[in-house]
Order: C-alpha cells, then structure tokens, then sequence
C-alpha cells in the first residue's frame, strides 16, 4: 500500500513539473526577468539563512540535512536522525544582520519543527533625491517571518512537509503582515546515491500595508497637501505578494569510502518577480567530521566568484556539535559571510 502510494505522489510530481515546464522555459528565453523584477515584497524571505548552503551555492534543496531544511524544503526534516537545535547568523551588507533560529524533533516516522527568521538594518539615514546626503532623518526596517513545520517519512525513499509562516515586515512606521506557506517533497532513487526534491516556498495571500509616513516636499511638489508641520503623508499603499519559489533539485553521492565522502548538488530557481537562476555545489566529507564546500551561482549578474565554506562536526558524549562557516562575494556590494551553529540531540 505505501509502494502504492509514493507511486502516485510520485506521478503527481512529474505531472506537476510536465504541467510547468512550458511557463518556465516561457519565462526563462523571452524575459529573463525584466517584465517580474520588482513585483512583490518580503525580500527577505529570498536570503540563504545557513553557512552550509551558503558554500554550496544554496544548491541544497535535495541535501538540507539540518534544521535549515525547514527553510529550504520541509520534507528533509523527516530525513534527520536526530532532533536539533540551530542557530544561523549573517553579516549582510552594509551592516545588515540575519538572524535564523530552528528547533526540529524527530518522533517515529515524523518530524516537527518551529523557525524564526530575523532581519535588522539597524539606522539608516534616509536621503531623497534632493537631499543625497541626507535629511537628517534616519529610520530602520524590520522584517520577521515565524513557522511551523510538520513532515513525514512515509517510506525509506519518500517524504513530504509542510511548513506555515506568519510574516511581518516594518519600514519606517509602514507594517506588512501576511501568511504563507512552503511544500516540499524528496525522493531517493534507491540505493543509487541519488535523489530528488521539488519544492514550491512563500506562496500566499497579498498583504495590505498600513500606517503612515511623512516627507518634506521637493520643489516640483509645491502644490501638493501637507499636514501642519508642513510634511506630505503617504497612507495609502498598494497590496504586496509575497515572493512566491519553485524549486527543483537533486544530489548525488559522487564518491563513498571509509574517510572520504564526495557529495554534488544541483537547483533551479524560478521566482515569481525575477528570471530564472541555476546553482551547483559539492561537498567533500573527511571521517565525517571535516567537511570542505565549493559552489557557483548562474544567473545573478553581481558573481564574480565562486562560493566556499568549511564545518566540522565534533562528538559531545553521544551528542554532537556542528560548526560551519560559508563565504558569498558580489561584485559592487561585497562580501557575504555565514556562520551556523547546530546541536544534535
């Protein structure tokens, strides 16, 4: 019966992908992006959250084999051994921090798992177009996104997961909150070492910004409204989408032995509000404690060098403490750098 029914899920996959393809290739040689950038908001949400993935190229959609699945693809979580505790930071740019927290316990056949996504900017002074330098203002964006995820082994080759977001998103005294959910699904082909995962994360409803802000007006504005301290109030916003992701993804164990373990990995990205993007990765495993991670991003203007990144995994009476760190470079805005905690219980 469970033979039976991964067989369908699997069937409902393939024809989900057959059903997609067109608009994806559609989209990928007419456009490449132009007429989506910019479409909706929650940009965060499009921000790797761990170091792993991070040296891989965030290539990990089929091999997240930590709490961070429940970031990337849920259905991994009920591949875990073990229940876990992780913890993520990012040195975004211009002093920008992520923060990403995730606890996954492991039960029978299942998982379950909460995560919590943090962004910060910290001040930033606010400039105009008359004022390049400043205002003299300053003002902070802040942007949370909080889950609950639930996934299922239903056989020793298939597993599914759901995760529910709630979303909340704060730019000056402007607030967005909205709900959205990720679906995942994974499928190893046997013992081959290879396997599959299709993923569709951040699909939900518009959100309706509220609040109010308040600017001084330029010299072509003169004739506009202002309150009593002589400021223009912007009230009225239009809806926002969230940035809906199909994912599509395999690994493959390349090279097993007593010491050495070789992994590669491949995705492709199709966003709602940008072009198509392609990612691979690897990882080289020593004694399953030492790990060193390479990878390439296609489709991002701003690359200019490959990703890297290191971990180690140190045994703690029988628990276990992983360690990793991941390095992204871009062009004109700089350098990214990861570091990700994890405790296996």
């Amino acid at each position: 019966m469970k033979k039976r029914f991964t067989l369908l899920i699997f069937t409902l996959i393939t024809l989900m992908l057959s059903l997609t393809s067109e608009s994806i290739a559609r989209n990928i040689f007419p456009s490449f992006g132009s007429s989506r950038s910019g479409t909706s908001g929650f940009q965060f949400l499009k921000i790797g959250v761990d170091a792993r993935s991070a040296g891989m190229a965030y290539s990990n959609i089929a091999d997240s084999r930590d709490a961070s699945s429940l970031f990337w693809n849920p259905a991994l979580a009920a591949q875990m051994e073990q229940s876990q505790f992780f913890l993520g930071h990012t040195a975004y740019f211009t002093d920008i921090s992520l923060n990403y927290g995730a606890y996954v316990h492991r039960y029978r056949n299942m998982a379950f798992g909460g995560s919590l996504t943090y962004l910060d900017s910290g001040e930033i002074d606010e400039t105009t177009e008359f004022h390049p330098f400043g205002t003299g203002r300053t003002f902070r964006t802040i942007h949370m996104a909080a889950g609950l995820t639930f996934a299922q082994e239903l056989t020793s080759l298939f597993s599914y997961g759901v995760t529910l977001k709630y979303l909340d998103e704060r730019i000056e005294e402007i607030t967005s909150r909205t709900a959205v959910i990720d679906v995942g699904f994974f499928y190893r082909v046997g013992d081959t070492g290879l396997r599959f995962a299709v993923g569709i994360n951040n699909f939900g409803i518009d959100a309706t910004p509220g609040g109010e802000t308040r600017r001084r007006p330029g010299p072509h504005e003169s004739g506009i409204e202002t309150d009593e301290d002589g400021y223009i109030v912007f009230d009225d916003f239009e809806t926002i989408s969230p940035p809906t992701t199909f994912n599509l993804g395999a690994a493959y164990d390349l090279y097993q032995s007593d010491l050495i373990d070789v992994i590669v990995t491949g995705q492709v990205i199709n966003p709602n509000d940008n072009a198509e993007r392609f990612s691979i990765g690897s990882e080289l495993q020593f004694m399953k404690q030492f790990f060193a991670r390479a990878g390439y991003e296609f489709g991002i203007d701003e690359i200019y060098l490959p990703n890297f990144g290191v971990g180690f995994n140190l045994p703690v009476q029988r628990y276990s403490l992983g360690l990793d760190y991941g390095f992204a470079a871009r062009e004109r805005l700089g350098t990214l750098h990861r570091i990700s905690l994890k405790f296996n219980l």
